[in-house]
């Protein structure tokens, strides 16, 4: 059978690209190299799926990190509360959460998943499961088929590449998209882990492992320059640090020097030193007779007291015997906690992956390729990458419409229909 579309890859964007071409009328096949569809989005969100934000576009655009002019066409052509609205069309209800983001009511990303399900047979499109591209077929740079593993040849006009990135490969993020690109002339930018944990050269770190602290600031510096500064929750590790704060701070990491990269923490951000100082002082009038250790269980969490001891030389010290520049130090510490960033967990462990197809051998306009006519790409898989949140999502819905909006117009203007 020949196909006016061949869509590679069934996660969000491949779904959405399908189903939307099909709308507008295109003969399209989904293929699919796992058994099932959505095999990465069931898993995001710890299972819950943060499928978007509510926030508008100037909030979307200042939670970009790559290429955010690349993808105004996207975003525009295909917002947030369309996707809300199509998921509710789907059957899909959502619900807002804090920092505005949008989630399935039930938190079962399977939701999502069938509501798409639904949408793609009701778009008629057809899905082979368990099947993989091996190459796609060209003539005089023009899309002409594509060649799968078993070397099956399947005739089509266009081909959209939505594979993903290399994040949690055992989904099937392999990087399949960045070889049948690059086969074709297309410039990979290279991949690399964005929303992952930071591992630190402090032993100490280890002794905290598993604790959460929450509503504190974490700020990040590259060769002795601020990069970015993030409020909120984080949490400690056998290698490092974690958590939305420091998920987020890596993916800027990614755009800075790699050289003397330093984590300092703000354990009590709402107060000056000033005011922290003055609250430590209550808390040793307090317990003016006790050692210092036994006088900071109102300030810290109980297991964060020994580090914070054995750091500020006050381990053998009564609250009675510490001097103002001991304590000065105490608070210098609490407000500016130093970890050495010596990296990152591997990319296989990211949520998502920065770097991928180059933008600029792609028209932001049609996500068409300029190297390739009837080749597209949508989602992950294009050097496009955001903060957490439900933007990267959002970014994969919104490729997905455009690319499969644009193969349709394309095809059907070339059939004069």
């Amino acid at each position: 059978m020949h196909y006016d579309l061949v869509v590679i890859g069934g996660g969000p964007a491949g779904m959405m690209a399908a189903a939307t071409a099909a709308q507008k009328g295109l003969q399209v096949l989904l293929i699919e190299k796992n058994e099932k569809l959505g095999k990465k989005l069931y898993i995001t969100g710890k299972g819950r799926c943060n499928v978007t934000n509510y926030g508008d576009m100037e909030d979307f655009f200042d939670n970009i990190v790559t290429n955010k002019k690349f993808l105004y066409s996207a975003l525009y052509t295909f917002n947030n509360y369309q996707l809300v609205e199509l998921l509710n069309n789907l059957g899909v209800k959502t619900k807002i959460e804090r920092g505005s983001r949008v989630f399935p009511e039930s938190d079962k990303s399977s939701d999502i998943i069938k509501g798409f399900e639904r949408y793609l047979k009701k778009s008629r499109v057809d899905i082979r499961y368990n099947n993989a591209a091996k190459k796609i077929l060209t003539k005089d740079n023009r899309v002409t088929g594509v060649l799968l593993k078993n070397n099956e040849q399947i005739n089509c006009n266009n081909v959209l590449i939505a594979t993903g990135g290399m994040s949690y490969q055992h989904t099937g993020s392999t990087g399949d998209g960045y070889q049948l690109a690059g086969e074709l002339g297309h410039t990979v930018i290279e991949p690399k882990p964005a929303l992952v944990p930071l591992v630190t050269g402090e032993s100490w770190v280890k002794e905290l492992q598993g604790l959460t602290l929450k509503n504190v600031t974490a700020t990040l510096t590259a060769g002795g320059k601020t990069v970015a500064s993030k409020f909120g929750e984080m949490l400690f590790t056998h290698f490092g640090v974690s958590g939305p704060i420091i998920l987020s701070l890596s993916s800027l990491l990614n755009k800075n020097a790699r050289s003397e990269v330093k984590l300092f923490i703000d354990l009590k951000p709402a107060l000056s030193d000033e005011q922290l100082d003055q609250r430590i002082q209550r808390d040793f009038r307090k317990y003016i007779n006790k050692q210092v250790k036994n006088a900071l269980n109102d300030l810290l969490p109980k297991r964060l007291i020994p580090v914070i001891i054995k750091l500020t030389g006050l381990s053998s010290k009564v609250v009675n015997q510490v001097t103002k520049k001991e304590r000065l130090t105490l608070v210098h510490t609490l407000k500016s906690l130093q970890l050495t960033v010596t990296g990152t967990r591997p990319l296989n462990e990211a949520i998502i992956t920065s770097g991928g197809i180059s933008t600029g051998e792609i028209n932001p306009s049609t996500l068409e390729s300029k190297l390739v006519q009837g080749l597209y790409f949508a989602g992950e898989v294009i050097d496009v990458d955001a903060l957490t949140g439900g933007y990267n999502l959002q970014i994969a819905f919104s490729t997905g419409y455009l690319s499969g909006k644009s193969a349709a117009e394309k095809t059907k203007g070339k059939l004069g229909l």
